[in-house]
């Protein structure tokens, strides 16, 4: 599996995930348009994702 085509997805909290790119995202999951080997995806995640909060939570710290 280590070889597989993967996708970086997010959800509506701009939470973010790895998904095989061979399949649909599940419900509530959309695709980013990044994909590679899921180290490349996580890589990636790791560099955009920079406030692991959901986005319905960042707001009210303020």
């Amino acid at each position: 599996m280590t070889d597989s085509r993967m996708r970086v997805v997010v959800n509506d909290e701009e939470q973010y995930s790895v998904w095989w790119s061979d399949h649909e995202p599940p419900t509530g999951w959309t695709a980013t348009g990044f994909e590679g080997t899921r180290e490349e995806c996580l890589d990636h995640i790791d560099t955009v994702w920079t406030d692991m909060r959901p986005s319905g939570v960042r707001g009210r710290d303020r």
